[in-house]
């Protein structure tokens, strides 16, 4: 299987929850007396491969455990399921053998970024990345598989929010800002909002694998809809907040833009609680891209997809601004 092939497999779509915060660190380092931009640019490659190896990861102990199964199992029983989980090993187009190949070298490449980074930036960036290939590792493999144990959704907002942030900007200029740090709180939350929103609507397929996410340690229906409004609008605040103190510059209220997307996935959740369908012919505009839309529609996965697609366009969209506003004020200071 090819190169190109693997990439596919290893959800290239949802790259953004990594590329796009590995960026707005990049960025907010310019200008950093420190600054290198090929190890700002070999921490961001690092940051993928490893991201795609997780990806792939989660898919070989899926697989393992027979989730798909699970999920076949619970639209049989009537209840929507998300059940595309790894098509590649069920159909044949590629073996668990070739699977372990593909994360060994995408491993690699992530492994060998961080050496040459080590060897330029020193020890934290080992604290960093150890930290962070432990959480991400054993979020689906034995024997913690935290992402079971209700803690899932939390640490891959860790990861991908202030540990990837931090450890970006270090790559990028060694040193870490409080200003990154004020930042990749709220990036943090919206990739834990992607991750949530997922588990929400596919709560029933987690409950027949036995997977406990946030959303079935929460339970009930207004607690989820209570932890769905805390991560939709809380960066929001803390974005007026960091101004407010002046932590950031003013222009970062841009973010405020994102609000519209945050306000229609909030409502669609709730509209899912009550077992309300919604509009799924044409997404509206300001959703952002939805990808293959008509064949989303033709698998039966618009009801999932929309959902999930419009939190990681909020994420997208939150970070975008952040990295154009940025480049404003170092061009125009």
């Amino acid at each position: 299987m090819s190169l190109k092939k693997w990439f596919v497999n290893g959800r290239y779509g949802a790259l953004v929850q990594s590329v796009m915060p590995a960026v707005l660190a990049v960025v907010l380092a310019i200008g950093h007396e420190g600054f290198n931009v090929w190890l700002s640019l070999l921490a961001v490659v690092g940051v993928e491969c490893a991201h795609l190896a997780l990806n792939l990861s989660d898919d070989y102990f899926d697989y393992k455990a027979d989730m798909l199964a699970d999920r076949i199992n619970v639209v049989r029983k009537g209840f929507k399921a998300y059940t595309a989980k790894y098509p590649y090993l069920t159909d044949g187009t590629a073996t668990v053998g070739d699977l372990k190949k593909a994360i060994a070298l995408f491993s690699l490449v992530a492994i060998v970024c961080g050496i040459v980074i080590l060897i330029f930036r020193g020890w934290p960036v080992v604290v960093i990345a150890a930290v962070t290939a432990f959480l991400g590792v054993f979020y689906s493999a034995p024997p913690l598989k935290l992402g079971f144990h209700g803690m899932g959704e939390l640490i891959i907002g860790i990861v991908f929010g202030p540990l990837l942030m931090m450890g970006v900007y270090f790559a990028a200029c060694g040193a870490i800002e409080p200003s990154v740090v004020w930042l990749s709180v709220p990036v943090g939350l919206l990739v834990v909002n992607i991750l949530f929103t997922h588990s929400y609507i596919d709560n029933v397929g987690d409950g027949e694998s036995e997977k406990l996410t946030l959303s079935g340690l929460l339970r009930t229906d207004r607690a989820n809809l209570a932890m769905s409004f805390i991560l939709n609008f809380l960066p929001s605040v803390l974005v007026v907040l960091a101004v407010i103190l002046g932590r950031v510059p003013w222009p970062y209220l841009f973010t405020l833009l994102v609000l519209p997307r945050n306000i229609w996935l909030f409502w669609s959740l709730v509209k899912f609680s009550r077992k309300e369908e919604i509009p799924l012919e044409k997404p509206a505009w300001y959703l952002g891209n939805m990808g293959k839309w008509e064949l989303y529609r033709k698998m039966g996965l618009d009801w999932y997809l929309i959902r999930w697609l419009t939190a990681r366009n909020a994420l997208s969209l939150f970070c975008l601004i952040l990295i154009v506003v940025t480049l404003v004020l170092l061009f125009t200071a």
